[in-house]
């Protein structure tokens, strides 16, 4: 028995499809009379205008015409103004260049204050930089570089002086080998830092002569002399070249170095004069200090005893150091104290003929104690106006604790607050005005 299948698609042949696409395209394209005439119609309408539209096109268009063309003016004068700028007055044309002078003056004005404001903070900036650089230049540090140590060529006769130049050296200090006023003597220059000093040389008022023990004894001998009157000082002493710098430059400070410690026995002992052999170690010993405070008093002359070479140059090294800190100290010294010294905390008080301001001394004394505030100095005062009543009001009690709370419970006010005062503070008020012990200590 056969099975029927079911065809899934419609097999169409070639001839089939063009069949239909002929068909199609004939229904298209052919057209019943009717429709044709409709056709022609349209498009007649379209290309032929009719001759109502034709008239009214006509007429507009003559209405534009006549509306672009120039009315003939009025006759009586009143046509429309004319646009063109109203002429200004010459006064008018005055007070607008006035204005316009004054608003370029201004500007004139302005920029040149802008421009002397801007000088004026580049000249303050110069002036701060410059003063910074002096002070940069006036620090010790850089201070010390401009010092120059003048040594007297005789102190290279002295065996330790090696030691000096050698520390001179490593130090990178300047010095030189010259001659100078006073034999063995040592010196210092310095050269100008600030502005206007450039090329300047200052010479110091510090000299230090390095004397050996014998060199020493013979000047305190020549010293006598003089004092004494027994006869000129010779002109090969060297106490003639100290005394003629100091004659000439009284500010000069000079100082003896004495080296070699093994004479400095023989310097303080040997007699000066040989007149009786019992007291000449005491008359020695007289005649050495007379001549030190002589020295010391009237010529500003010192002296120290060292016991080599390297003291020697310890001492020097100390002097420049302190001479290189000096010009930075004296700037520093110059401003002005940064709080007010007239003040009344920092002022005495003043008493005048008629006792006024007795009170404020009396109080400013109770101040003197530690822990002792005003408000607490002033209710004393209050109670007791004068010292002397105090000490009557503690001569009238009886016995030694009675004293010393005298002043307990007195009432203290200070702002608006009030307390009173302790035994601790009545009690040193009773020993500092009461006790005979000069080294008590009162807290």
């Amino acid at each position: 028995m056969s099975v029927l299948r079911r065809a899934k698609t419609w097999e169409i042949s070639e001839s089939d499809a063009s069949d239909d696409e002929s068909t199609v395209d004939h229904h298209l394209n052919v057209d019943t009379p009717s429709k044709q005439t409709a056709r022609l119609e349209a498009e007649g309408e379209k290309k032929v205008p009719s001759l109502t539209d034709k008239c009214q096109t006509s007429s507009s268009s003559t209405k534009q015409n006549q509306r672009h063309a120039l009315s003939p003016p009025r006759p009586g004068g009143s046509g429309t103004p004319s646009p063109a700028r109203k002429r200004r007055s010459k006064e008018e044309m005055e007070a607008d260049r006035r204005r316009a002078e004054e608003k370029k003056e201004t500007r004139e004005k302005q920029r040149a204050v802008r421009a002397q404001r801007k000088e004026e903070r580049r000249h303050e900036q110069n002036r701060r930089r410059e003063a910074a650089e002096n002070l940069k230049k006036l620090r010790p540090e850089n201070c010390i570089k401009s010092f120059t140590l003048s040594i007297h060529p005789d102190l290279l006769e002295h065996v330790g002086c090696d030691f000096l130049l050698d520390t001179l050296v490593c130090l990178e200090w300047r010095f030189n080998i010259e001659k100078q006023q006073i034999p063995h003597s040592i010196t210092w220059t310095r050269d100008g830092l600030q502005e206007g000093e450039e090329g300047q040389v200052s010479v110091e008022d510090q000299i230090v002569l390095v004397l050996t023990a014998t060199d020493f004894v013979e000047m305190v001998r020549s010293v006598k002399k003089m004092l004494d009157n027994v006869e000129e000082t010779g002109s090969e002493s060297i106490l003639v070249p100290v005394l003629e710098c100091l004659n000439r430059n009284a500010k000069k400070m000079i100082t003896l170095l004495v080296t070699d410690s093994d004479y400095r026995t023989m310097a303080y002992n040997k007699p000066l004069f040989l007149e009786d052999q019992q007291s000449e170690s005491r008359r020695a010993t007289l005649d050495m200090e007379e001549v030190l405070v002589y020295l010391q008093l009237y010529k500003n002359i010192s002296l120290v005893f060292l016991d080599d070479w390297q003291d020697v140059t310890d001492h020097v090294c100390a002097v420049t150091k302190s001479l290189a800190k000096r010009p930075f100290k004296l700037l520093t010294e110059r401003a002005e104290l940064p709080f007010c010294v007239d003040g009344s905390w920092a002022s005495g008080a003043r008493v005048e003929r008629d006792g006024s301001g007795l009170i404020q001394v009396w109080s400013k004394q109770i101040q003197q104690l530690n822990r002792v505030s005003p408000a607490v100095a002033s209710t004393v005062t209050k109670s007791f106006p004068s010292p002397r009543l105090l000490l009557q009001a503690y001569q009238n009690l009886g016995s030694e604790e009675e004293r010393k709370r005298m002043l307990v419970g007195l009432l203290v006010k200070n702002g608006g607050k009030e307390r009173r005062i302790g035994p601790d503070i009545s009690a040193r008020i009773y020993r500092c005005f009461t006790a005979q012990n000069p080294q008590l200590v009162l807290d």
